[in-house]
Parts: structure tokens; C-alpha cells; sequence
């Protein structure tokens, strides 16, 4: 048996995703994960060969698979997302660059997540939370206009400005403070930045798979909103330390 942690929203298995997922008899919503890059010497930085294709088996036809990455890894891999359109991406804006120290290359402060999808895209669940607008006509409301020769008669374009206005297309996610400093993963990745991926592509009571679960942080961004989740984690210090998480926020409530 895999399973490491289970409760009545979350089922954790310890494992390698390529000799797991295919055993599971489930059928997830989406796909929220964030995998090895393969851009560094250290152990665990490993590209795992078809996980993709693996995790396209898993999903329905008509799914959403949110990674996050870099612009070389896609690049690299890009042979491994054949079958999927690419949709949108959002920016990870970091407080603190990482290496390299060398002067002949950019201090890194950003990452990727890319949204890849299949099927109809009018067939996917999309849920984006609606940002505040700091424009000067905020509640502005726009005057009825007459119906153009060819339109349907009666149509018009009045609108409300409710003070909000829809996510753009990159998102640029500065207020996302590091987590490095709690030393549960190397590569953890803020609530803030997960949470709106999640929200975007599984509906509410929906299973989204994070085949790469680390610390657990999708688990916990589908919790706080009403979804459940299948996490699998390869590493079994990462496994205790995801349980650990998991049971401690669901005692007091999760929170970013």
C-alpha cells in the first residue's frame, strides 16, 4: 500500500508518480503540480521522464494541467506536452533572487506556471478571483448604446463597474513571501501563488493531482477552498512532513 496520509479530503501516497498513478482507480479534475526543472546538480533535481503522458492517462479528456517551471525547462520538454494546447501563464515575482553568484548571468527572481489544457476550453472549469481596480472611474456606469444594423434588436453594452475587474494575464504575485526559512522543501512554493491555480481549473468539491507534492501546499490550497486532493511525494521526509502539515491545519484551519 502507497497511501501515507488519508482523511475525508486528502489522500497522500508515497512513491514515484510512474509506479503509483497508474494503479489508482481515480479520475482527477485537474493537474496543479511543480516538478524537478532538471537544472541543477543536487540529487533530487531529476526531469522524471514521461510524468506527463502519466498524468494525461489520469486526467479526463477535457482537462487543465498547471505546472510550474522555468522558460528552458518547458522549452527543453516541450516534446513531453504533445497533445496539450498552451493556454496562459502566470509570474512568480520573488522577494530574494537565487544564484548562480558567477557575473556573467542574471540574478533569478521569477518563476513560471504555465497552463496547458485539452478538449474544448468552453468545456474546463475557469475560476479566476476578481482583483480589486484602482482605476479613477471606479462605479462608473457606462450609457445604453443603440444596436448596431446587423446585431438583434435590443442589444446593447451597458455595464456596472462593480470595483473589480478580472485577473491579467500575467500575474504578477510580488506580495508572496519566501518560505524558505520553514525548511519543509527546497523548492516550496508561497499559498499565494498556488491557491489561484487551483481555484482556476477544479470546481469546488473537484480533485485536483499534484504528482509533485513536496510540501503539500496544493493540498492545503484545496482544502482552504472546498476541493479535495491527490498528492504523491517520492520522498518519504517529505511525505512525514506533508501529513505533519495536513494534520496540524486540520486542527486549527488552514491558512496562507
Amino acid at each position: 500500500m502507497s497511501v501515507y496520509y488519508a482523511d475525508d479530503t486528502m489522500t497522500l501516497h508515497h512513491g514515484d508518480l510512474r509506479g503509483v498513478l497508474p494503479l489508482l482507480d481515480v479520475r482527477p479534475d485537474a493537474c496543479v503540480t511543480d516538478p524537478p526543472f532538471g537544472e541543477t546538480s543536487a540529487a533530487w533535481d531529476v526531469w522524471p521522464t514521461g510524468w506527463v503522458g502519466l498524468v494525461a492517462d489520469a486526467l479526463p479528456p477535457s482537462a487543465s494541467l498547471w505546472s510550474f517551471g522555468s522558460a528552458r525547462m518547458f522549452m527543453t520538454h516541450l516534446g513531453d506536452f504533445a497533445g496539450w494546447k498552451f493556454a496562459q501563464e502566470m509570474l512568480w515575482a520573488k522577494r530574494n533572487g537565487t544564484g548562480p553568484t558567477s557575473r556573467d548571468r542574471l540574478v533569478k527572481v521569477h518563476e513560471w506556471a504555465y497552463h496547458w489544457y485539452r478538449g474544448r476550453w468552453s468545456d474546463l472549469h475557469h475560476e479566476w478571483e476578481r482583483e480589486e481596480s484602482a482605476q479613477p472611474d471606479k462605479g462608473y456606469v457606462r450609457k445604453t448604446s443603440r444596436a448596431a444594423g446587423h446585431q438583434r434588436d435590443g442589444r446593447a453594452n451597458a455595464w456596472q463597474d462593480d470595483g473589480t475587474r478580472q485577473p491579467r494575464s500575467v500575474t504578477y504575485v510580488t506580495e508572496a513571501p519566501s518560505v524558505r526559512y520553514r525548511k519543509r522543501h527546497q523548492d516550496e512554493k508561497p499559498l499565494a501563488c498556488v491557491i489561484p491555480l487551483v481555484r482556476e481549473c477544479v470546481p469546488p468539491g473537484g480533485l485536483v493531482l499534484d504528482p509533485f507534492a513536496g510540501s503539500g501546499t496544493t493540498g492545503i490550497a484545496a482544502r482552504m477552498l472546498g476541493r479535495r486532493a491527490l498528492l504523491i511525494e517520492a520522498d518519504e521526509r517529505s511525505c512525514e512532513v506533508i501529513a505533519t502539515r495536513l494534520q496540524d491545519e486540520l486542527a486549527v484551519g488552514a491558512t496562507p
